[in-house]
């Protein structure tokens, strides 16, 4: 069996799998009506159509968010929907979600039908209040939903199932032998975009405007939505970004093409990572500074000059959050040196911004390899983000503090907690608590890569890296593969960057094969000397420079032996 083959074993990906996960088809997709309520909004939004309703499209500040938004902005707007426009709140005057306030605006701007996305499924007070001014709402999102629904007209949420049929489902999909195939929709972890997504595939068979066929021209937003937002990529959500990419290598959308020349991505070669390092950064950028409705502008921009511009400023704010985060998380560290022996780390301070606290909780989290909340402290309040890994989930450690905290609530592994500054030392005090209830064991060993498989030197070569290709796109639930190779001699050692931050291990086998090995900002113990042997765990990479090719190594842990 050769290397490639081993790679695919390790995975599962084997039998009439394998066909299916190197080239998903579009066509094998999901019935949109096996989703919760879906049958309920059609219903709605056929009546809004023939009535030609004021539609309000309430989206979310982050990507998941703004790119739904603009799915559906895209969508109606095909489908003849005459009057739709979108509310995004602001991170710092509004917060996350529905609000009453903002409820009561957007109807007495005349508003007859709201559709959120990406949020709603625990607004119960706002939807309530909507109803109570006339305003019906139907909720898509993707987040937790509480035991009773808020009194939406429908409520589109694929965790709902879960709640619903917990025993059916493994890993957010249904499992072969479930009794209920064909009647539950399969796939539970679809980000945002991807329930707006199945809303307007849904509609097309009800509405004309788009025809069968042309959504996939979404596609490109739907990819950007779903790699940005580290929903697992399998299942619909691979099939999404295959194909989502190969729409955005020629998407019409002149805020993406400008966005894409703005942050160095060639259209024709953008990737997964291209998403999420590149044109993602710059997008959260304006809700973490000022507000989102600029990337907005320029998602839906279709004068490539006026895109250019948008794309510019969100390039600008992405340096300007790169300085700030700096800054904070030099303090931050400072102050984490005191807390350091907790298992879980609480830093808080005034002057913080918090739309970009989130970003510095995950340095930390890899620094001390430890969950960590930061709280931005603004007069009396102190609001915040967490970041966890492993099997400690900060979205349970916020609610075993339901009793310190005002609000909070999230995900297993980031969550966002608002807590009165004067409590902080007894929020710290709980979830260091919740954290030694767990009786967790080896956490910090789950930080550490896993290989794929075992690997000798002269297996690795560009056609194992073209293979290897052929499982992209990488994210969530789909890494890049990983190689352990033992034992190797480092017969090269080079220090690189201004301060010799990075670090370039030429390493060579007892068979005589070379491979130079790579790592930015390495840790320390990657620093080894020269003579030294070592096993080394990497991802394989193919290095074009100047007209050469060479296969080379992301080193991402190594042990002497």
């Amino acid at each position: 069996m050769n290397l490639f083959d081993r790679i695919l074993e390790a995975r599962g990906i084997t039998g009439p799998t394998k066909a299916v996960f190197l080239s998903p088809q579009y066509d094998a997709r999901h019935d949109p009506f096996l989703l919760p309520d879906m049958e309920a909004s059609v219903e709605r939004l056929v009546q809004a159509h023939d009535r030609q309703e004021r539609i309000t499209i309430y989206g979310d500040y982050d990507i998941d968010g703004l790119t739904a938004t603009t799915v559906l902005l895209d969508a109606l707007n095909s489908f003849g929907f005459e009057r739709v426009k979108a509310f995004i709140p602001n991170r710092f005057t509004e917060g996350y979600g529905l609000t009453i306030d903002a409820i009561e605006r957007i109807a007495a701007q005349g508003a007859d039908l709201i559709i959120t996305v990406d949020c709603g499924s625990l607004s119960h007070a706002e939807i309530t209040r909507a109803k109570e001014l006339g305003v019906d709402v139907i909720v898509t999102d993707h987040h937790n939903v509480a035991p009773q629904q808020p009194p939406a007209v429908a409520v589109i949420n694929p965790k709902r199932l879960l709640q619903d049929h917990p025993d059916e489902y493994e890993n957010y999909l249904l499992k072969p032998s479930s009794a209920f195939k064909g009647k539950i929709y399969p796939f539970l972890d679809l980000p945002g975009v991807g329930v707006a997504f199945k809303l307007v595939q849904a509609l097309q068979s009800r509405l004309t405007g788009l025809e069968p066929g042309q959504e996939k021209w979404l596609l490109d937003l739907v990819a950007l939505g779903t790699v940005c937002d580290v929903v697992t990529l399998v299942d619909e959500n691979r099939t999404h970004v295959f194909w989502g990419l190969k729409v955005l290598s020629k998407t019409r959308r002149a805020g993406l093409k400008a966005l894409m020349a703005v942050a160095g991505v060639r259209q024709q070669a953008v990737d997964a990572r291209s998403l999420g390092f590149a044109l993602g950064p710059r997008m959260n950028a304006a809700g973490r500074l000022e507000t989102a409705q600029y990337a907005l502008d320029m998602l839906t921009a279709t004068d490539p000059m006026e895109a250019l511009q948008y794309a510019r400023q969100l390039d600008e704010m992405n340096q300007a959050r790169r300085r700030e985060q700096d800054v904070i998380l030099k303090e931050a560290l400072i102050q984490a040196e005191t807390f350091k022996d907790d298992p879980v780390l609480v830093v808080a301070s005034e002057g913080w911004n918090h739309g970009i606290v989130g970003i510095v909780a995950a340095k930390l989290l890899e620094r001390y390899q430890k969950p960590t909340f930061v709280l931005a402290i603004h007069d009396d309040e102190a609001k915040g983000s967490a970041r966890s890994y492993g099997d400690f989930s900060a979205a349970d450690a916020i609610r075993s503090a339901d009793s310190i905290i005002t609000k909070g609530g999230g995900h297993k592994l980031a969550a966002g907690v608002t807590v009165p500054a004067s409590r902080i030392d007894d929020f710290r005090a709980q979830v260091n608590a919740f954290y030694k209830q767990q009786n967790l064991r080896e956490q910090a060993q789950l930080l550490l890569p896993s290989a794929d498989t075992d690997a000798h030197l002269e297996e690795v070569t560009e056609e194992l890296i073209a293979a290897i290709a052929t499982l992209e796109p990488f994210g969530n639930g789909n890494p890049q593969p990983v190689l352990r190779t033992e034992p190797l001699m480092v017969r090269g050692v080079r220090r690189m960057g201004d301060s010799g931050q990075h670090i370039k291990l030429t390493l060579q086998s007892d068979t005589g094969n070379s491979i130079d090995v790579v790592a930015f900002n390495a840790p320390d113990y990657f620093f080894v000397e020269q003579g030294v042997s070592i096993r080394v765990w990497y991802a394989p990479e193919l290095n074009e420079w100047q007209g050469r090719r060479r296969v080379e190594g992301r080193l991402l842990h190594l042990e002497v032996v």
